[in-house]
């Protein structure tokens, strides 16, 4: 996982939420920032990195612990 990122707090939020706060986030950064997205939605673990993939950007971290998942997105584009 990187070390700095900038958190996009998802918990409590189930699909599609988690995916669009990451959409809106990663619209408004610059290429090269890392953003973490933080979801206790399960599904959030594989719909965001397939979305990632997609739009031409890096999943640079997924981890899950106490029943929340990171993942960490890096903006290429």
């Amino acid at each position: 996982m990187a070390t700095e990122a900038k958190i996009i707090d998802a918990r409590g939020s189930f699909c599609p939420g988690p995916l669009m706060e990451l959409i809106k986030g990663i619209r408004q950064e610059a290429v090269g920032v890392v953003l973490e997205v933080w979801s206790s939605d399960r599904g959030s673990a594989k719909d965001i990195p397939e979305w990632v993939a997609r739009a031409g950007h890096e999943v640079v971290g997924n981890v899950e612990a106490d029943n929340i998942f990171k993942i960490q997105v890096k903006k290429l584009r």
